[in-house]
């Protein structure tokens, strides 16, 4: 019931990526349904049966991959202040994504079902009698448990994806287990992985204090004037000695930076501030580019072997052309944040402005949340162009189920990509808004956006244009 009101009281934004998601675990089921009704309409042909279902596989996953973006952008998946003591924590509401996510690929089902009967004739009694429909089997009976398995698979493939993607996770910044305290027998002192220093509690039970008042444990206690001044001089002797050891062979002391509380007593070496791109604010490299490429490399060598050798003209007989454009396309995949993050490292080289500086900057930050669609994106259209040219060659018409999945797995790929570029662009509306109060133009955010989708254009057209004709290079005659 609570799944079914915020599913209601969505904005009209989420209730339109939902509906998409309808449609498109709609069309998987419908796919999946015509399997069923071609092994039932051939029963003597059992391979081809299991080749369409086997190609139904492709749909499936990408549905799921769609249903499990729209989940992580959607505003109310996440935690609400308020509602941990109501019962809905993130568990809670990770199970309710789960159950809105399944609602929702349900639809799509009971509409497959429904457009599939309806054109068998079961429901107006008249059947559909156009050219190749023998996937419908008109005239036999449907089994039941068959088709309740087929249009389950999305629903509860969605479902579970989703649940594994919001799961709880613990904060990066959360102290370790061998970091915790850990306490002995009653009465023994406690054991702590970090050190503490002589002086550090003031004097025994001091930090007990607000607790036993009742009160909360304030995060820094106002000190008086005589602790304030001896904090003083502690810190200027420890900065005087760290630029003894850091001062380098000329002499000169390094490039300081003001502490946090702005005074010159939190000075310290120009050394231990992150470089630019590495800290937080950047993100760090993806290490996924070396396996993409190692596993790009191996796809287009499968390829050429098979195109050299030229074996057979059935896409049965020629495994190794299929593993070609398919290795291709999984190490096009993996590339796809290290690529992102390196085009967002080439965009602000070279005496960078204050656009391409930010626009590099929001590239590198955002690499995997970008990149991995993208990539999959480039990954889908090569794939596809290289099998059809692969096995869709002489003439050789594609049928209408073969239009309809690959329509179905370019679709969901390619709202993936829009989906995860608006919640970066959520992620971001705090960093629009601090830059329009400092007084930057209100057309610099889309011109950023302008620049970082030309970059990507730039790097990843070529690419995937290039994959795409060496995967899919026909056989030798």
């Amino acid at each position: 019931m609570l799944a079914l009101r915020l599913t209601r009281g969505a904005r009209p934004a989420v209730q339109l990526r939902r509906l998409l998601v309808a449609a498109a675990s709609a069309g998987t089921g419908f796919l999946l349904l015509c399997a069923l009704g071609h092994a039932l309409g051939r029963p003597g042909a059992p391979p081809d049966s299991l080749l369409r279902l086997v190609w139904c596989a492709a749909p499936l996953a990408a549905t799921v991959y769609f249903a499990v973006a729209v989940a992580r952008a959607d505003p109310g998946a996440g935690p609400r202040p308020g509602l941990s003591a109501l019962g809905l924590g993130p568990v809670r509401m990770m199970a309710v994504s789960a159950t809105a996510t399944a609602l929702t690929c349900a639809l799509g089902s009971v509409t497959a079902l429904l457009v599939f009967l309806h054109l068998r004739g079961d429901l107006t009694g008249t059947p559909f009698d156009g050219s190749g429909t023998d996937f419908l089997a008109v005239g036999r009976p449907l089994p039941l448990p068959a088709t309740l398995t087929l249009l389950a698979l999305v629903p509860g493939s969605a479902s579970v994806a989703v649940a594994v993607a919001l799961r709880p996770r613990e904060p990066a910044g959360s102290p370790s287990r061998s970091g915790r305290t850990a306490y002995g027998r009653f009465g023994a002192y406690r054991a702590t992985a970090v050190r503490e220093t002589f002086g550090a509690y003031g004097r025994f039970g001091r930090h007990l204090e607000p607790a036993a008042r009742g009160r909360r444990p304030s995060a820094a206690r106002q000190r008086t004037p005589e602790e304030a001044r001896a904090h003083l001089q502690t810190q200027t002797q420890t900065q005087t000695q760290q630029d003894r050891l850091s001062t380098g062979p000329s002499g000169q002391d390094p490039e300081r930076t003001p502490g946090p509380d702005g005074t010159a007593s939190g000075l310290r070496p120009a050394a231990a501030v992150p470089a630019s791109g590495s800290g937080s604010g950047s993100g760090t490299a993806p290490s996924g580019l070396p396996w993409g490429i190692a596993v790009l490399a191996v796809g287009l060598a499968a390829g050429a072997y098979a195109s050299r050798t030229g074996v057979g003209a059935v896409p049965g007989e020629r495994p190794g052309a299929l593993a070609g454009p398919v290795l291709a396309a999984v190490g096009l995949a993996l590339a796809g944040p290290g690529l992102t993050h390196l085009c967002g490292r080439l965009l602000q080289s070279v005496r960078p402005g204050a656009l391409r500086l930010l626009a590099g900057r929001l590239l590198m930050t955002e690499a995997t949340r970008i990149g991995r669609p993208l990539g999959v994106v480039c990954a889908v259209l090569s794939g596809a162009y290289a099998l059809g040219s692969l096995y869709y060659t002489g003439g050789r018409p594609a049928g209408p189920l073969a239009l309809l999945g690959v329509l179905l797995v370019i679709g969901c790929t390619v709202a993936t990509l829009l989906t995860a570029a608006v919640e970066a662009r959520q992620a971001h509306a705090g960093t629009t808004a601090a830059l329009l109060r400092l007084g930057a133009p209100s057309s610099t955010p889309r011109r950023a956006a302008a620049l970082r989708a030309g970059a990507l254009l730039a790097l990843f057209g070529p690419l995937t244009v290039i994959v795409a004709h060496l995967s899919g290079l026909s056989p030798a005659p």
